[in-house]
């Protein structure tokens, strides 16, 4: 059997081509499921552990994560939920506070989402 030695430019070529083709069947990034809820009222650590004692009850709620300095409620769906804004935004005025505005896969919303 006569085996064939490659030139390293030809190697090369060969390498590139199969990482191209390897790369082509990679599924596309998933996009952010993370909503995001400013809540400027929300100024110290009591007030952010009231609203995510709250929005952690809105069924299908992973994760929720305050930030009193940046006055934000960011909410981690479980996998293959999606969540109500609508749930999310009576979950913040439940737990004694105003939403102003509230991002995510539903969209943005400056006032009480409709679902």
């Amino acid at each position: 059997m006569r085996m064939t030695t490659l030139t390293r430019p030809a190697a090369a070529a060969v390498l590139t081509a199969l990482l191209v083709l390897s790369a082509q069947g990679q599924p596309a990034p998933i996009p952010s499921t993370v909503t995001t809820i400013s809540v400027p009222d929300m100024e110290c650590p009591n007030c952010a552990k009231g609203v995510a004692t709250k929005v952690a009850a809105v069924p299908g709620v992973a994760k929720v994560e305050t930030n009193v300095k940046e006055r934000v409620v960011r909410v981690t769906p479980k996998d293959c939920t999606v969540l109500s804004p609508k749930a999310l935004w009576v979950a913040v005025e439940a737990g004694g506070h105003d939403p102003a505005k509230l991002e995510g896969p539903s969209g943005t919303f400056t006032k009480t989402p409709p679902n």
